[in-house]
């Protein structure tokens, strides 16, 4: 009899713990399993790997061995087999410019560089005459007589001067503004000033304003930008250009991007379109730093009252799109790109720095938001801008000490060892932009900073070696939105004349991967929801074809992305645009062309400028055989 009840009880045991898990099958939600390649944690301060990661509502459930994860939960599951392929935290651009990548990305791109953008590759043009050639080409392809034409990427090192006069003759009835490649200056020419209203009287006091010469730079800019809004944020080119932002974000592995100073000119005109693009639920999602200096101007010339709207501001959050409570965006010194960063040794050739907002307004607007408690973000390049940064943070610090504050200095174009030091000592973080190098090293040595400060550009060492933690960012379109092509500038430090140097200033792979992961996270003081792949962490990823830790430095760069996770749902691409490569790894949408005498992948006009030969296929075609 007692053997009879052993039995039935067993039974019962097991009749019910059956029914238990068939319940729980029926009411657990399903979860996805990833495994089968290199998962890279970017966990710690060393390279970590986990053979497995389950997922489930958009979270991060548990990560470990293979079996282990599985033995662990009930449920559905569905497996994703890496194949060998490589699973790491979805990449941050912690500082981006969905306003400025939409009116650049709907306008035309002429700059001293090539571009690859969703409608092709737009080729570097250098030389005055030239520049002006492929003005009037692109004028006479998109300009209107009824519109106000933006091309981007102008730069007088490498395409001369310009004015309102050249304009004039270039373009004498349909309306142009060409943009500078530092997005920090305009030119406008008679049918654009007269299209959009633009007084002379207006600006007569700013001196940030040639009128003549039809140039608006740094605060005359930002003067003008409001005023423009409606031909700047034209909707069907602004709408055209957020989709072509949303290709790259997509095409480069980007999970998250945020916006470093939100609205640029009317947030009644960005954010309706914005979410527009966001609406479309792609795999990614913005945030929005608030922009101090915007706003100020926006609320009757108030902080108090700018402030007062920044907080109010999360009424606008969206599944996608965030306003970050409590963080702030401020401007001290000019554009790299212009030669407008305030230098302490000043500049050879004649430039002249600048700063962005009065030095008056600036000194109260950091020590009011600094007393509010805010996360401060500023735009510095030059070391003397860097220097007005420190030397206010340590005076706050006397009057008000805080903690943790991580006030963060963004691009940080030069500085000095001390200044790091000082860095260091004040608890001051940095998102640096190592492309600065790759684009103005070369040409900057010859003018403007000469050799000894231009080949020393954003030199993240000194700051890897004081442990101050710094991100990486592409600032789009001061550098293309590649964070891959970010890390291989920090790593290699290679210049676009393809000269190496100050190669004591290289940081290691896994530093340039924490850049664009877990330290962009910081950055935006999001590192505990985002950028590192970790139980309770939401589940968004990159997938690459290879390691970035185990390929050769000088790939990074062109490792392919094959999709990512986001908030848990896979999104795979077979073919990302602009990304495949030729039979001997050659990417035909960069301008790489296999040589067989250098053996290597070209682009024609560098290799033609370096071997001295005619930029024309026929001779590429000779020399290369």
């Amino acid at each position: 009899m007692k053997n009879f009840l052993l039995v039935l009880f067993v039974a019962l045991v097991s009749v019910s713990c059956s029914a238990q898990k068939l319940q729980t099958d029926i009411t657990l939600p399903p979860q996805t399993l990833y495994f089968g390649g290199d998962i890279l944690t970017m966990d710690g301060n060393k390279p970590s790997y986990v053979e497995a990661v389950m997922v489930r509502d958009g979270k991060i459930i548990s990560s470990g061995t293979k079996s282990n994860v599985l033995n662990n939960y009930e449920g559905k599951t569905e497996e994703v087999d890496l194949k060998g392929k490589v699973m790491m935290p979805g990449f941050i651009e912690p500082h981006v410019h969905p306003s400025i990548a939409a009116i650049l990305l709907g306008g035309d791109i002429v700059a001293p560089h090539d571009w690859d953008v969703p409608d092709g590759l737009k080729k570097g043009v250098e030389g005055h005459e030239a520049y002006l050639a492929r003005l009037k080409e692109s004028l006479g392809k998109y300009g209107k007589e009824d519109s106000v034409f933006f091309i981007w990427g102008y730069h007088q090192l490498w395409h001369g001067d310009l004015n309102r006069d050249i304009l004039n003759k270039v373009s004498p009835t349909k309306p142009v503004a060409i943009i500078h490649r530092s997005f920090h200056e305009v030119f406008l020419n008679d049918a654009a000033i007269k299209l959009m209203g633009v007084k002379e009287e207006d600006y007569k006091d700013n001196p940030q304003v040639e009128w003549k010469r039809g140039h608006f730079f740094e605060g005359g800019w930002l003067a003008l930008v409001p005023r423009i809004a409606p031909y700047l944020l034209n909707p069907s080119r602004y709408k055209k250009g957020l989709r072509d932002m949303t290709t790259l974000v997509e095409k480069n592995g980007v999970t998250t991007i945020a916006e470093q100073g939100f609205p640029a000119s009317s947030f009644e005109m960005e954010y309706p379109l914005l979410k527009q693009e966001m609406d479309k639920n792609p795999p990614y999602e913005v945030y929005n730093v608030l922009n101090g200096t915007q706003l100020y101007g926006a609320h009757g010339k108030s902080n108090e009252k700018a402030e007062a709207w920044m907080a109010a501001a999360p009424q606008y959050d969206t599944q996608n799109i965030k306003m970050l409570p409590k963080e702030v965006k401020l401007y001290a010194d000019g554009a790299i790109y212009s030669l407008a960063m305030q230098m302490k040794e000043g500049y050879s050739d004649g430039f002249k720095g600048q700063w962005m907002t009065p030095l008056k307004l600036f000194k109260e607007q950091m020590n009011f938001y600094w007393d509010k408690g805010y996360k401060i973000h500023i735009h510095a390049n030059g070391d003397l801008g860097i220097q007005m940064c420190i030397d206010l943070t340590r005076d706050m610090m006397k009057r008000n000490p805080r903690k943790d504050h991580r006030l963060t200095l963004h691009h940080v174009g030069y500085f000095t060892e001390d200044q790091a030091d000082e860095m260091q000592e004040l608890g001051i973080e940095a998102s640096a932009n190592p492309y600065y190098l790759w684009a103005l090293a070369d040409k900057y040595s010859e003018y403007g900073l000469g050799k000894k400060r231009a080949m020393n550009m954003v030199h993240m060492k000194s700051l890897k070696d004081r442990e101050i933690p710094f991100s990486l960012h592409s600032d789009f379109g001061m550098a293309p939105l590649e964070p891959l092509t970010l890390a291989w500038t920090a790593v290699n430090r290679m210049t676009s004349e393809q000269t190496l140097v100050s190669q004591d200033q290289r940081i290691d792979v896994y530093t340039a991967m924490q850049g664009i992961t877990i330290n962009a996270a910081r950055t935006l003081n999001l590192e505990d929801e985002i950028g590192s792949i970790k139980v309770g962490k939401r589940a968004n990823f990159t997938l690459l074809e290879e390691n970035p830790l185990k390929v050769k430095p000088m790939q990074i760069k062109d490792i392919k992305v094959l999709g990512v996770v986001y908030n848990g749902k896979l999104s795979m691409k077979e073919s990302m645009v602009g990304r495949e490569k030729d039979e001997h790894g050659c990417i035909g949408s960069s301008g790489y062309t296999w040589c067989g005498t250098t053996k290597n992948c070209e682009r024609a006009w560098v290799l033609a400028k370096a071997k001295g030969f005619e930029n024309t296929t026929e001779a590429f075609k000779k020399f290369c055989k």
